[in-house]
């Protein structure tokens, strides 16, 4: 995990919830003006392959639509997918305009921070269009993007690919306009959109991404590049048990989420530190302090043992190590994100 993360993919997939109720883990707001939205999983024909064929094969599929018909003009229902946010990703979802008499449009939001910033990617069956925009402090920006045959009752394939500050947008896998740039959102949630009285189906979304690297792991690996000596290096916080800690970052990964000691409990609360000493090692664990110098973890430092080697000395040659990690952390928001 030192260097670059592995992509990873996830499908929100809705075959395992009941139909007629609203998508589980999903949560329903509104953009502009009216209520939310009244979001349902329901079974639909939909393709089972690519899109790229006349006449691709169609069964009876899960399928979430959102079914409020409320005309109010600047309404966009909203459904947020999941709670995870996203930095680098392609999200990509199937989307069916069923009805509407107003408007007949289906979207696909991004980097979602709120119901008021977020950008759409978007098709229009009465507009005949497919539009990419962004919305910050609830008002719209500048619309792009080209005229298209969308038509009622066809599925389309929406992605987006976001790298770093690059928005590149696709309709049926194919690139419909230059890639934009902007740099409003860096990351943020996923979701399904829609405008005023439009009736729209959604199914086959999934998200492939680069893993956030949480900024404890981070803090780990740069510590360990600062200080090549060390054998170890291990960060722990607590749970929701105040009596319970867990692994959060360490050197070796594979023993993240593991409970920690009763020990790291007691650095956390009450700022003290902790000596053990073996035949070739040492270790010391000591308190990770905030901005305002309270513990918010505990540091467990592995070094190389010495003759003579006491609980003392070992503490003066951790403290270099801790200090420097103190003075990131007391400026990140929090070690897990």
């Amino acid at each position: 995990m030192a260097g670059r993360l592995s992509a990873a993919e996830r499908v929100f997939d809705f075959s395992k919830m009941p139909t007629n109720q609203p998508p589980a883990d999903a949560v329903s707001m509104a953009a502009g003006e009216g209520q939310p939205g009244v979001w349902k999983v329901l079974m639909d024909e939909a393709p089972m392959v690519s899109l790229d064929s006349n006449s691709p094969v169609m069964a009876k599929k899960s399928v979430v639509g959102q079914l409020a018909s409320d005309a109010t003009d600047e309404h966009f229902p909203l459904l947020i997918l999941g709670g995870d946010t996203y930095g680098d990703f392609t999200f990509t979802a199937r989307v069916k305009i069923v009805d509407g008499v107003t408007e007949q449009m289906a979207g696909i939001a991004f980097r979602i921070q709120d119901e008021k910033n977020f950008y759409v990617l978007r098709v229009s069956a009465l507009g005949h269009n497919v539009l990419f925009y962004k919305v910050v402090n609830g008002m719209r920006g500048d619309l792009f993007g080209p005229r298209m045959d969308i038509r009622k009752g066809q599925w389309q394939e929406l992605s987006v690919e976001c790298r770093g500050n690059r928005i590149l947008c696709l309709l049926n896998g194919q690139e419909i306009m230059p890639a934009a740039i902007d740099n409003s959102f860096s990351s943020g949630k996923l979701g399904f959109w829609t405008k005023s009285d439009s009736i729209s189906y959604f199914t086959d979304a999934r998200v492939t991404y680069t893993p956030r690297e949480p900024f404890a792991q981070q803090l780990v690996q740069d510590t360990m590049k600062e200080y090549p000596r060390l054998l170890g290096l291990k960060v722990f916080t607590k749970t929701g048990s105040s009596s319970e800690t867990r692994l959060i970052a360490s050197n070796d990964q594979t023993g993240i989420g593991q409970p920690g000691a009763k020990s790291d409990v007691d650095v956390i609360d009450r700022g003290v530190n902790y000596y053990l000493k073996g035949k070739e090692s040492v270790v010391v664990t000591m308190p990770l302090r905030d901005r305002n110098g309270d513990p918010q973890a505990a540091v467990q430092i592995t070094m190389k043992t010495f003759p003579g080697q006491t609980e003392e000395n070992a503490i003066v040659r951790a403290m270099p190590i801790i200090k420097t990690m103190q003075q990131r952390a007391a400026t990140a928001t929090s070690l897990t994100e």
